[in-house]
This record gives C-alpha cells, sequence and structure tokens, in this order.
C-alpha cells in the first residue's frame, strides 16, 4: 500500500515548483474567475434566459469543431523529453492550416446550424465566432513551451489580462443592449487578447514550417488526443445538441445556466491545475510510486473542496440562484440541485485524465471519452423522455458509470487500487454528506428572511459544520491542509534508497 506520507522522488527542487506553479495558475485563476463571475452575474441579470439559450446552441457547435483545433499537439511537446525548433515549427504550421480550416468550415456549416435548431439568427453569431479559431496558434505554443517547464507566472497574469479584457467587453454590450451578441463579443475579447499577450511575453516570434518530414511520432500523440478530445466533446455536448431540438431557448437557457453553475468548480478550476498535473506527472513518470502517491494525494485535496462546494450547492440552491442571478432565474434551482449530486463524481473522473497523458497512454483517455461518447448521448436521449428534469437525473445516473470505467481502464498503469482511491475521497466525503445534512436541516427551521441573509447564513453554518466533522471524521487530513497553507518549510530531502517500500 502507499503510504500517505511518502515523499516525491526526485530533485529537491520540484515540489518547490509544482507549488509554485499551483499558486500562479490557480490562484490567478480565481482571481480572474472572481472578476468574470461579476461581469457575468451582471450581465445575467440583464439578459434572459432566451439569450443563453441561443448562444448554448451555438456553442455545441463551437466546441464540437474545435476538437480539431490541435491541442493534442502542443500536448506532445509538454510530454516529450526533448524538443528541437523544427518541432515547433512544424506544430506551428499545422496549428495555422488545422484552425484557418476550422474557421472556414463553420462558417459554411453556419446556415446547417440555425436550420437544425429553427433559430435563423445562430448563422450570423458563427459565422463571427469563428475569429476564435484564429486566434488559436498564437495561444497553444507560447502557453504550451512555458508549461513544459512549468513557468505559469506569465500565463497566469496574461489570464489575468484576458479575463478582465472579456468581464470589460461583456458589462458594454450587455449595458448597451445588445443582447445575445454580448456573449460572442466577449469571448472574442478573451481569446485575441490571451493570443496577443503570449506572443508578446514568451516572444514567440518564429516562422512556420509547413514541411512536416520527421513528424510523425508529435502528430501520432497529438492525433491519439484529437481522437480523445472527439469523444470528449461529444460526451460533453450531446446534452446540449439534443436538448436544443427539444425544448424552447427558455427552458434550453434555464439548464444551460443551471450547468454551467453547477460545473464552476469541475470546469473552471480542476482544467487548471490538471495543467500543472500534467508536466508534473511526466516528469515523475520514471518514478512510479511518486507519481502514484502525488495522484492520490490530488484526489485527497481536490475531493476536499469539491465535495462539500457540491453537495452544499445542492441543499442552497434556490437561495443561491435567486441571490446570484435573480428572481427571473428561479426556475433552474431543482435543476441545480439535480446537478450539484452529479459534480464530485465528474471532479474525480476527469483527475485521472493527466496522469495516463503524462504516462504517455493518451490511448486510456481516448478509450474512456470513446465510453462516454455513447453513454452519455444514450443516456440524454432517454433522460429528454422526460423533459429538463429527466436530462438534469441523466447527468446523476452515467457519470458514477463512466467514473468506474475510467478507473478499471487506468488503475494498473497509474499503480494504484480501489480502496486507495476510496480512502482517498472518504474524508471530503463523508464530512460533506453529514454537513450537508445539517445544512438542510437548519433551512428547514429558519424563519422566513431576505433571500441573501438565509444564504449567508447557510454558508457559515456549512462551513463552521464542514471544518468540524473534518476535525472528528478525518484529523490527520485537516491538518494536511492547514500546513498546505501555511506552506512550512519542508524537511531536508531523504535519500532514496532510505525511503521506506510503498509496498
Amino acid at each position: 500500500m502507499l503510504s500517505e506520507n511518502e515523499p516525491l522522488a526526485g530533485d529537491s527542487s520540484f515540489g518547490s515548483r509544482v507549488r509554485s506553479a499551483v499558486f500562479w495558475r490557480s490562484g490567478t485563476q480565481i482571481l480572474s474567475q472572481i472578476i468574470t463571475w461579476g461581469s457575468t452575474l451582471a450581465v445575467i441579470r440583464i439578459l434572459n434566459p432566451e439569450d443563453y439559450g441561443i448562444f448554448a446552441m451555438t456553442q455545441v457547435v463551437l466546441i464540437f469543431l474545435s476538437f480539431m483545433n490541435g491541442y493534442g499537439l502542443a500536448s506532445s511537446i509538454i510530454q516529450a523529453e526533448k524538443v528541437e525548433t523544427i518541432q515547433i515549427r512544424q506544430a506551428f504550421g499545422m496549428l495555422l492550416l488545422l484552425n484557418g480550416g476550422i474557421a472556414i468550415l463553420q462558417v459554411a456549416l453556419a446556415s446547417v446550424a440555425a436550420d437544425y435548431f429553427r433559430q435563423p439568427i445562430i448563422a450570423d453569431l458563427l459565422r463571427v465566432q469563428a475569429l476564435i479559431f484564429l486566434a488559436t496558434p498564437f495561444m497553444v505554443l507560447p502557453e504550451a513551451l512555458l508549461s513544459r517547464d512549468l513557468q505559469f507566472k506569465k500565463p497566469a497574469i496574461i489570464n489575468l489580462i484576458s479575463g478582465v479584457t472579456g468581464a470589460v467587453t461583456a458589462l458594454y454590450f450587455a449595458y448597451n443592449g445588445h443582447g445575445v451578441w454580448t456573449l460572442i463579443y466577449a469571448p472574442l475579447a478573451i481569446f485575441w487578447t490571451r493570443a496577443i499577450c503570449l506572443v508578446i511575453a514568451v516572444k514567440f516570434y518564429i516562422l512556420p514550417t509547413f514541411n512536416f518530414k520527421g513528424a510523425g511520432p508529435m502528430f501520432g500523440f497529438g492525433a491519439t488526443l484529437l481522437a480523445s478530445h472527439l469523444f470528449w466533446t461529444i460526451q460533453s455536448q450531446s446534452d446540449i445538441f439534443i436538448a436544443g431540438r427539444f425544448l424552447d431557448p427558455h427552458e434550453l437557457g434555464l439548464y444551460a445556466e443551471a450547468l454551467f453553475l453547477t460545473t464552476i468548480f469541475a470546469a473552471k478550476f480542476v482544467p487548471p491545475l490538471n495543467e500543472v498535473a500534467f508536466p508534473a506527472y511526466s516528469r515523475l513518470q520514471s518514478d512510479p510510486r511518486a507519481l502514484a502517491w502525488s495522484f492520490l494525494k490530488a484526489i485527497r485535496l481536490i475531493m476536499l473542496i469539491s465535495c462539500p462546494l457540491y453537495l452544499g450547492m445542492a441543499v442552497t440552491a434556490y437561495p443561491l440562484v435567486e441571490t446570484l442571478f435573480g428572481p427571473k432565474w428561479t426556475e433552474m434551482s431543482p435543476f441545480v440541485a439535480i446537478l450539484a449530486l452529479a459534480m464530485p463524481v465528474m471532479t474525480l473522473q476527469i483527475l485521472f485524465t493527466p496522469a495516463n497523458n503524462a504516462l504517455g497512454r493518451p490511448q486510456i483517455t481516448a478509450r474512456t471519452n470513446m465510453f462516454g461518447a455513447f453513454l452519455m448521448p444514450a443516456t440524454f436521449l432517454i433522460g429528454i423522455q422526460f423533459g429538463i428534469y429527466g436530462l438534469a437525473w441523466g447527468w446523476v445516473i452515467a457519470f458514477p458509470l463512466l467514473t468506474i470505467f475510467t478507473y478499471s481502464q487506468s488503475h494498473r498503469h497509474i499503480g494504484i487500487n480501489g480502496w486507495e482511491i476510496a480512502k482517498a475521497v472518504w474524508p471530503g466525503l463523508s464530512a460533506s454528506v453529514a454537513m450537508a445534512a445539517i445544512v438542510y436541516l437548519a433551512d428547514q427551521m429558519l424563519p422566513v428572511m431576505i433571500v441573501y441573509a438565509r444564504l449567508a447564513l447557510l454558508v457559515a453554518i456549512g462551513g463552521l459544520a464542514y471544518i468540524a466533522l473534518l476535525y472528528i471524521l478525518a484529523k490527520p487530513t485537516l491538518i494536511e491542509v492547514i500546513q498546505l497553507i501555511v506552506r512550512r518549510k519542508p524537511p531536508e530531502p531523504v535519500l532514496a534508497e532510505l525511503q521506506p517500500e510503498a509496498r
């Protein structure tokens, strides 16, 4: 069995570099998201559910085509032990070809999508959104080169700048009555600001080459991730694709924003952590014990946040929605409560991806996403027969099955077993279930009051209960978190030959 206190293998500075990367990538991500959410919530109160329903329809097309944008080539550069200049130039050339082609394809498909969703405005929206793809090559490679060396300070600051730019853009167009176009212009501002800043910061002034001789291994790795991304896109967008045909824009807007609210942590905070984990795991691929120990620790710490956040969201859905979104959005509260139940499992499932890719096994991620590409649409097709509620419950039913399949494909290669996963998840899950019960009972006993005050009181009760429950049920884990936050000076590294055997 793996010891929870086993030190990481490798040079003594590696842990510090990872902590620094996490700080810059996640710390500025939090600040950027706070700014973005502030503007988003202000915009949500101005726009209508119909605007978000139409925007969700365009996102299905945009995200589906994005699977071909070549992010896998950047991952191959991060994962490779050595990268030559010619490989960067080849990747740049391929990214320009891919994304230029995707932009043209989206313009060509715009009218087809408008006919499918029975919303003529979608054609115009998609034509403008195609400009996003033209910025992609100038973001992907500079950021990959920085990520390769765990240098996340520059991209973190740039993400913050682009987030502020997007927030200002969104507020300007929303307040000036541009409706759904607000949701188109803001992402464009974010992508192009980020691309320009990255090129300048990294001094990415290289010429692309379209001679791809000798690039087979790099493109092979990227192609595997490309297939994986395709399956992930089908898996993650099939609900909106199906619902857009069956529901009107108002209903779809309610569902889409409920999904946005409940996936905030899993979709906005875990991916940046995975961006740090991928190069970090890649450096540990020759030390299986250290990689497995790091993986389990990541699960334990992230689930300490995910479980209370989502279970708390499930029992406070109504005051939460009315406080954040306003009275006209309260219809989506039941969907938030249902979807929140699936999100801790979703969080756990996506933590496997960087470990598998770092081990040079993207085919595992591809197989997992392939399974999800069949499982999720089938579940949603059945669920939509029962309306929005059936669609929401589809997440609760399907994601545990997907996570079990992911584990079955991954555990032997990562070097962990089911009992170790359960031990890593248990502290956060057990304390969160008890905390949610306490918050629910408190909500039933509270008198009628202003919704903002009710939410604040329930959050305070939940926070205090969770810390107390962690102290009772998982005191060592609570101490571990406190020590991580305090960031005490680590002890002198122990020589590898003196470390205790892990198994």
